[in-house]
């Protein structure tokens, strides 16, 4: 049996970044509980991630504004396959978690907020909208009920821990198909991999004239169903990933990126999620989906 770990197990010094400019941001607080703990090993045909959710950051001030939660150790244990391979068509996320980071900490874009509290309604929040606030952190963060820390957009000291506050091609997590998570940058010519690197951009974008039903209004991102993905208009397919060599996979691999704009962890899943990651309990509402004119792997 082939096992390889990687473990974190110290808090570390704090990283300034700037909150997404969507929503307010608690100040940072070092956290003085449990000590974060993750372990990352191969065995066999599968990737198995086992950790305690603590990040290894500073977070914002839980119980706060706009989040009455506290953090508490989890007992995580996701299983993704070693050996990804895509998908007949993308998976949508509904209200599962997209993925886990490197440090541990889950990635789970989706917000349980609807217009008028209705789910039934289709009109989900996004959680980086503004449209409510729901006491994020300075690290997209904040706390479920359950005492689960997690993120919903680009955790942004851990990228510049891992990056050393420098462009860098780093990966950042395991999404839950297994495909590889990469921090923002990308080869600045995807012809030639190992030059300079610049930021990506997504392809979606906000849907012009106005929402035909529930909130009405134009469309201003403060619902997910505000964006639409538009093919070619920026670096990455409707599953915000694409295809191309990475240090951990020289030879090219289909990998996701997180981004600074919508969807900042991705909504879909280019291959076959692990039910290790799908949440248990009584089946949703079905959300409606977002308008996707065609996907591809760019």
């Amino acid at each position: 049996m082939k096992t390889n770990s990687l473990r974190f197990l110290l808090l570390l010094p704090p990283a300034v970044s700037a909150a997404h400019p969507a929503h307010e941001s608690l100040p940072s607080v070092d956290w003085t509980g449990d000590a974060p703990q993750v372990s990352i090993t191969v065995e066999g045909e599968h990737r198995l991630i086992r950790a305690n959710g603590i990040p290894d950051h500073p977070t914002g001030r839980f119980p706060g504004r706009g989040n009455p939660n506290r953090i508490a150790p989890q007992r995580h244990v996701f299983r993704v396959t070693a050996t990804p391979r895509a998908a007949e068509r993308p998976t949508t996320l509904g209200m599962s978690p997209f993925g886990v980071a490197v440090n541990g900490v889950v990635l789970d874009p989706g917000a349980a907020e609807w217009w008028r509290d209705d789910r039934s309604s289709g009109w989900q929040y996004e959680a980086l909208g503004g449209g409510r606030d729901l006491g994020l952190d300075r690290e997209h963060a904040h706390v479920q009920p359950t005492g689960s820390y997690h993120y919903h957009g680009l955790p942004a000291a851990l990228v510049e821990r891992l990056t050393a506050g420098k462009p860098a091609l780093v990966l950042v997590g395991w999404a839950a198909d297994g495909f590889p998570i990469y921090g923002p940058w990308i080869p600045a010519d995807s012809a030639a991999p190992a030059g300079g690197l610049r930021r990506a951009g997504s392809s979606y974008r906000i849907k012009g004239g106005t929402r035909p039903d529930g909130p009405g209004g134009a469309h201003d991102g403060t619902y997910v169903r505000d964006w639409e993905y538009v093919p070619g208009a920026g670096d990455l397919d409707a599953c915000n990933g694409r295809t191309g060599p990475t240090p951990e996979f020289p030879g090219g691999t289909y990998h996701y990126v997180l981004t600074e704009t919508f969807p900042f962890i991705p909504r879909f899943w280019y291959g076959t999620p692990d039910p290790s990651f799908l949440r248990r309990g009584p089946p949703p509402a079905r959300p409606r989906r977002l308008q996707l004119r065609r996907w591809q792997s760019r």
